[in-house]
């Protein structure tokens, strides 16, 4: 057709026909600053067409790449982070699904309340829920009883797991991840 004509020998100069790049050429070019561009930006030649690799996966692939670039990261995570990155993932989670069932519970809670059906003494709810929650007997519900409640959890979760070095840092990563 008439579009594909004037589609073909509109790019049939920017790709040269003849060139084949090198393997070393393409390893080159397959870890710098790739482009969607045929051409490499930064060459006033032609002859410097950017291919991306055609080896098989075996050979090379850019998740080898990655990952050959993070083997010091991989070694020192661990189990105990890889475990701890998905505890938080999970945590975080089960957190949503408990916040939402309390939020709902509370609009009903305050909408039967608003209506005149039932009274609820907020003040003595609140009362109860502190002396419950609060680890130091403060009577206040503060950072320090958070950490409480984190300590107990940790030492729970990593309770006979090798290498549980990394959980924390796994967990805070897994909690904090979209």
């Amino acid at each position: 057709s008439r579009s594909s004509i004037r589609f073909s020998s509109f790019f049939s100069p920017l790709v040269p026909q003849s060139h084949t790049p090198t393997m070393a050429a393409r390893r080159q070019n397959d870890c710098e600053g790739q482009s969607s561009d045929p051409y490499d930006a930064n060459s006033a030649s032609p002859d410097t067409y950017h291919v991306l690799p055609k080896e098989s996966p075996e050979e090379y692939d850019a998740v080898t790449g990655a990952i050959e670039k993070m083997k010091p990261a991989f070694s020192k995570i661990g189990f105990g982070g890889v475990v701890g990155y998905c505890s938080g993932i999970a945590a975080k989670k089960v957190g949503k699904a408990i916040a939402v069932l309390a939020g709902v519970a509370f609009i009903a809670l305050q909408s039967a309340v608003y209506s005149g059906y039932i009274d609820v003494d907020w003040k003595k709810v609140e009362e109860d829920v502190v002396k419950k929650i609060d680890t130091d007997g403060d009577g206040k519900i503060t950072g320090e009883d958070a950490i409480n409640y984190w300590k107990k959890v940790k030492a729970m979760l990593t309770d006979k797991v090798p290498s549980a070095g990394g959980f924390s840092l796994g967990f805070l990563y897994g909690v904090s991840s979209n």
